[in-house]
Formats: C-alpha cells, structure tokens, sequence
C-alpha cells in the first residue's frame, strides 16, 4: 500500500539502498550479494517469517531481481551469484519476464473462496441461506455453514447478511490484475501467464506477502554515472509529493545531480509534445479515417488493448510517448549521453527494452528505486541549494493523474480548431480500460477520444510509486496550479515539435 512504511516496504527499500550502495561504493558485487541476505536479516531468529534461513532466501532472490538477474529454480543448484559479474556492467537491458513470483514466498492464497466468520450471530431470518442459489448453506450448532463442494462464490449471501459475518477472498494478486494473468501451479502458489501479462506490476503492489517483485536496472545506471558517460535523468509528471515533503520542486535538480547525474529534465516537456501530436491527430483522422482514437501513453494500457483486441489496434494513437520524446530531445540536444527515466512504472521498464526504443532511453529505475539511491548516498534535500527544473505547461504535468492525458488533449484541440467538440470516455484500471474498449468494439464510442490508464488512479498510482495516490495527486495539481503556461500552444519547448514526425511503430 503506497504511502505506508510497511514490513514489505522497509526490505524492498532496503534491498534498493543496499545495491545503489555497493555500487556506488565500488565493492565486488559478486562477494557483497552473498554476504547482504546476512546484513539486510541480521541475527539467528525470524523476524517476518517461520524462518530466518527462509527470510534471507527470499532476500537473495529479491537481490538477484534488482540486478536484474533471473530467479533461481529451486530444484537446480544455482549460487545466489551467479551470473552477477556479467550483469555488473554500464548498460544493461531489462530481459523478460519482467514481474516474477518467488514461489518460495508466496503463501499459497486461495483463489476464491466464501467464507463465515465468527461474527455469524446465527440469526432467525437466515437470509444467506435463502438467497443462496445452490443450497450450499445450512445451519449448525445455529451457525451458518458453506458447503464448499456447491458453493459458486457468486457473493450473494455476502451481500445479504446484516452483520457483515459472511466474506468473500480472493488471491491479492488475482483480485488487481485487470488481464487475468495469474494462475496457480501444481503446488497451489501463483503464477504468471506471461502470455497475458502486460506488466503493470499492481500485482506486485497487491501481495502482502511480498512473493512478487520486477527486475531493477539501479547497479547499471550507476556503473554508467561513473563510466564518465554523460547521464541525463528523465522524470515523470507523477513525481510530486514522491520524495517527501523536504524533496521541493526547486530541491529535485539539485538532489539528482547529488546522485551523479549530468541533469535533470521534466517528461512533462515531453506530455506536451505528445498532446499536440495526438490533437492534431484526432482532428485529422476521427472519425474520417477511424471510428476513434486511444491515448497511447501508458504502454499496460496499449498492450492490453493489443492483446485482448488486436482488431482495434489501429485505433490507438500513434504518438510516440512523452518517456520516448523526452529521451529523444535530451539525445538531440546531447549527441553520446545516456538518458534514465524515472517515474511511477513498471511497464515502462519493458516498453524501454523494445529495440526500437533502446536509442532513445537506455535505463528506467521506479520512483522507489531512486529513493534507495538516495539513501545510498545519504542526501539531505534540507541541505542541497535551489535550482528550479525546466518550465513544463500546467497541461503536460497533468498526465500523471487519471483523465488529465485527455483532458490536455482536449485543451489543445480547442485551441486548434475553436469549433469541433471532443467527446471523452476514460477508464483507469485495466479491468474498467476492458469494459471501455468491448463498448468501444460494439460502436458505443464513436467519435470519442478514449484514454486508458492501466493503474487505478492513473499514474500516481504506479507500482513503482512511494507516496499515498491521494496525496499525489493533490501534489501535481499544485504543481499545475503553479504553472503559468496552461497548454502545450503556450509552450517554451515548441522548437522541439519535430520530434512527433517520427512515429511509433507500434
């Protein structure tokens, strides 16, 4: 859960810091990943499991992912090392599967099951028994009793008791993932159908088991900081209010320069280029040349769309998007550097592994990853200088929450054609962005404009973020309200519209 300093959180931050500090210290890796399950899970006895030996384990595995290494079978010997020399290098791409279970950690969850608490107050009515369609209800000792071998799930009981004395579970995982991506193994653990999955990571977010987690690039980005090469970070519209309170906006610039990167740029700068692209699009296209048009900026949402209904596919947007533009521009401006975006994502993370988008990002770390880094360099944000980051419109900063990619779209079409109206239909989740699309396919949105964010509450609600989803975006709408250019037209940045010549090829 974002904005809670949970068990889960403390040791994935503390796994971040650890590698960002091993790197940036120059240790040997190879040595240092045996001995850090010992430093991260000190002492003899279990903290967080049955376990000590099983703790450190999972560390292990979980240390591996952050460097982007595969986890082990655990059927095969295979040393917590191995392969570790050869992922210690200044560029490295992400390697599919992207999320991993560590099975090993996974608490075997049941599916779905309905179950009666201790709460029954074995009452006259017996309304759970009336409304139940199979009959699997029956009274006991005055208690009711779900017989599981007829039970359905169908949750009507739930609904019908008073006393809140009947629930529904369902895995954690399973319950977020909008693709229907996980399933269960011989053993009764999760599993990822990698075939469905489009990482968005909220099954990572939703485990409270923490059996879940992605592949980092931390130790790369900073062995690329200290080859000398030139690194521009690249940060997310869903950054405010990441940081903590002290990390102000003016502070950001100064900090990430702290952590040995040559700059920082805003990708809002880059949301605006990909506004004027999609307008002029939509007013071209919709709904001469297609029925309507798909926002294409977050990339679990596109390839959901893809995957599920490839017949709409030429729908989408062919912009290309602001983490792409935002790399390009940097790229231009500075022929030979390396661009890291960091934001809110994990999907991200395999949209920049595509080959055609290796030349224009090389690295992409999550907001938490990057507070590791922090850490590891143990920066104060009370003590660092003000430096203000680049001028983004109010518009191109407002991507990072729900509807805010649409209605910056909105804003530019009216500013281009005064007299044409845009309709608009916007999902969040990749179980609404489904609806959305099969009313779509049935021609219910004709002429729309439709935006799809694959994390409930858009952006700030990455799993990569750190903050409470609230709280960010109260954040970024201060941001927006701060901002004196309100749309991409007023922009600084117009000499670099170019760029949206060069389309995705999807």
């Amino acid at each position: 859960m974002r904005g809670l300093e949970s068990n889960k959180t403390k040791i994935r931050h503390r796994i971040f810091t650890e590698i960002a500090r091993t790197a940036y210290e120059g240790s040997d890796i190879s040595k240092e990943i045996l001995r850090l399950p010992y430093k991260i899970i000190p002492g003899e006895v279990a903290t967080y499991r049955d376990s000590i030996f099983l703790e450190r384990a999972i560390v292990g595995e979980r240390l591996r992912l952050a460097m982007g290494l595969p986890i082990r079978n655990v059927a095969e010997q295979v040393e917590l090392n191995e392969g570790v020399d050869e992922s210690a290098i200044a560029e490295k791409y992400y390697t599919p599967p992207l999320i991993n279970v560590i099975k090993f950690a996974c608490n075997k969850c049941p599916e779905k099951r309905v179950a009666v608490t201790d709460a029954c107050q074995g009452c006259f009515e017996h309304p759970c028994l009336e409304v139940c369609p199979r009959k699997a209800i029956s009274m006991v000792n005055g208690r009711s009793v779900i017989d599981e071998h007829l039970c359905v799930k169908c949750g009507r009981c739930v609904d019908a008791c008073s006393y809140h004395a009947i629930v529904k579970q369902e895995r954690p995982c399973a319950a977020v993932c909008g693709m229907g991506a996980i399933k269960t193994d011989s053993y009764g653990r999760a599993e990822i159908d990698q075939t469905k999955c489009v990482s968005c990571g909220q099954c990572l977010v939703s485990c409270p088991f923490a059996a879940i987690a992605d592949k980092g690039q931390i130790y790369q980005t900073i062995m690329a900081i200290k080859s000398g090469t030139p690194v521009y970070a690249a940060i997310a519209p869903a950054f405010c209010g990441q940081f903590g309170t002290h990390m102000t906006y003016d502070k950001m610039r100064p900090a990430f320069k702290a952590l040995g990167f040559t700059d920082l740029v805003e990708v809002s700068i880059g949301a605006d280029i990909c506004t004027l692209q999609e307008a002029q699009d939509f007013l071209r296209e919709v709904p001469e040349e297609k029925p309507f048009m798909a926002t294409s900026c977050c990339p679990a949402w596109t390839m959901m769309a893809k995957k599920l209904f490839p017949t709409l596919a030429d729908n989408i947007s062919m912009a290309l998007t602001p983490m792409v533009l935002t790399g390009r521009m940097i790229k231009k401006d500075h022929p030979g550097c390396k661009v890291c975006f960091i934001g809110p994502c994990a999907a991200k993370k395999l949209e920049a592994s595509r080959k055609e988008i290796r030349s224009d990002v090389d690295f992409v770390l999550t907001f938490e990853e990057v507070l590791g880094m922090f850490e590891a360099k143990e920066i104060d944000p009370a003590e660092l200088p003000s430096d203000p980051m680049n001028e983004a419109t109010a518009d191109g900063r407002g991507f990072a929450v729900a509807g805010g990619v649409a209605q910056a779209v909105v804003n530019a079409a009216a500013r281009l054609a005064p007299d044409r109206e845009i309709k608009v239909a916007h999902a969040n989740g990749l179980a609404e962005c489904k609806k959305m699309l099969t009313l779509a396919k049935a021609g219910k949105y004709n002429g729309y404009l439709l935006e799809g964010m694959g994390c409930p509450g858009g952006c700030v609600a990455g799993a990569g973020t750190i903050a409470a989803v609230q709280y960010s975006t109260s954040e970024v709408k201060k941001a927006q309200d701060s901002t004196d250019a309100k749309c991409i037209l007023e922009s600084k940045y117009l000499h670099y519209l170019p760029l949206i010549e060069e389309r995705d090829p999807q």
